[in-house]
């Protein structure tokens, strides 16, 4: 189901503050592209491509769970998203604009799919972006690979670009196995090596169990899984859970909890009800987001969590990043804010250095391509198209004002050391 805020976005007037500054960021962002063949346009009034066709407009379908669980990570992605387009659309390093048909995938794979296919088919998209449920992205993999359109994920699970993998898709978001390397690695340091795991049931909880799990299994001989508990993705109710896992507490060195949004939410705040964090240290692989922590409250004081970004890091082209961001949407960014905007002017940069807006010319420049992005240089690694991403492990604690909890980082991993070893993926390309 399209939105009611679709629109074409032209040339918009979102620098009207922020000009210079904005100017500065896309000049960074876009420095290590290179340029375009000497008949593709002068970046004013567009120009054609070597086949000829039009290449002053690209139509991107942003494809998104606007309603329901993760509705706030969704407006997040989709703020960062805008903010990218606005300024590829009123930057002269681009020689095209952005054309934007938005639309509500509803945290279902079906009305994932159709929302793809009508981007593709009614809009004429070239190129997709966004689904943060892992369910929804793999499923929106496939229609990538069938329509053959370049897709930029924003969801986690590993298969998106190991097993599931296809030459079309290229993610920027931070996968769980470079998230579980950083807190495996944490857990193995502190001796927590005895774990029960609190799932979410579906494909992004799977993941998160398979790459703790096995990190755990290789990284210590004393590791030992004592139980995993399992609640359904739209999950009310975690007594049955949460007296399941007080049987371990004895045992348990701590609680990894694979979910994210609404359902971690309700976990933690249910979980500090019943006393359970004062019995067992909770770690979790998401609970660093900004909506996680608003929205559970002092209940995600302590916890401990996988960190894929907080916006006070000082690398790459993130201060102004910050700065521009809190200026159009009076609020910092958070993961997904980043994610957004990150996918779309790796995008950009892929259509520029292509000269075309032929998803086949795009998805050829893109593997193995380095990007100045928010972490300083990024390139999507050529053997599973997947951004080498640093990562953190951090502590929620509490703020020195508010209720919202603050992120202390503890660890980090460069983007090399957090990667796994290409033959491991499970992607062939």
């Amino acid at each position: 189901m399209r939105t009611d805020n679709q629109i074409q976005k032209k040339r918009r007037d979102f620098l009207k503050t922020t000009a210079a500054g904005s100017a500065v960021a896309l000049t960074g962002l876009s420095g290590c592209i290179g340029s375009t063949d000497d008949d593709g346009g002068d970046g004013e009034d567009g120009g054609t491509t070597d086949d000829g066709t039009d290449f002053d407009e690209v139509t991107l379908g942003v494809l998104e769970p606007f309603t329901g669980d993760f509705a706030e990570l969704a407006t997040e992605r989709n703020q960062g998203e805008t903010l990218a387009i606005d300024q590829v659309n009123a930057s002269d390093e681009y020689d095209f604009e952005f054309n934007v048909a938005e639309y509500d995938t509803q945290l279902s794979s079906e009305d994932g799919v159709q929302a793809a296919k009508d981007a593709i088919e009614s809009d004429g998209a070239q190129f997709l972006t966004g689904a943060i449920s892992s369910s929804v992205a793999l499923a929106i993999n496939e229609v990538a690979a069938n329509q053959q359109v370049v897709y930029t994920p924003g969801a986690a699970d590993v298969s998106i670009t190991g097993s599931n993998c296809n030459e079309y898709v290229f993610r920027f978001e931070t996968n769980t196995a470079q998230i579980a390397e950083v807190t495996t690695q944490w857990l193995a340091d502190k001796g927590w090596t005895n774990l029960h795991y609190q799932i979410a049931d579906y494909a992004y909880g799977d993941s998160v169990l398979e790459e703790v799990d096995s990190r755990m299994s290789e990284r210590s001989g004393d590791y030992e899984r004592l139980g995993t508990t399992r609640s359904a993705p739209a999950a009310q109710n975690f007594d049955s859970a949460i007296t399941e896992i007080e049987e371990n507490v004895d045992a348990a060195d701590a609680l990894v909890v694979g979910a994210t949004g609404g359902h971690l939410i309700r976990f933690l705040v249910q979980a500090a009800g019943r006393g359970l964090k004062e019995d067992i240290p909770i770690v979790t692989t998401t609970g660093s987001f900004r909506v996680v922590r608003g929205g559970a409250g002092s209940a995600a004081y302590d916890v401990y969590s996988g960190t894929r970004y907080v916006p006070s890091i000082d690398t790459g082209t993130n201060p102004q990043f910050v700065e521009d961001y809190q200026a159009e949407y009076d609020a910092p960014p958070d993961n997904f804010s980043r994610v957004g905007y990150g996918s779309v002017l790796m995008l950009a940069n892929g259509i520029q250095e292509a000269g075309s807006k032929d998803p086949d010319d795009v998805r050829d420049v893109l593997p193995g391509m380095t990007h100045e992005t928010i972490f300083g240089d990024v390139a999507f690694r050529e053997c599973d198209q997947q951004a080498s991403n640093p990562v953190w492990m951090g502590q929620n604690v509490a703020p020195e004002e508010g209720e919202t909890a603050a992120v202390e980082l503890l660890r980090n991993l460069d983007g090399e050391a957090a990667q796994p070893a290409c033959d491991t993926t499970g992607c062939e390309l």
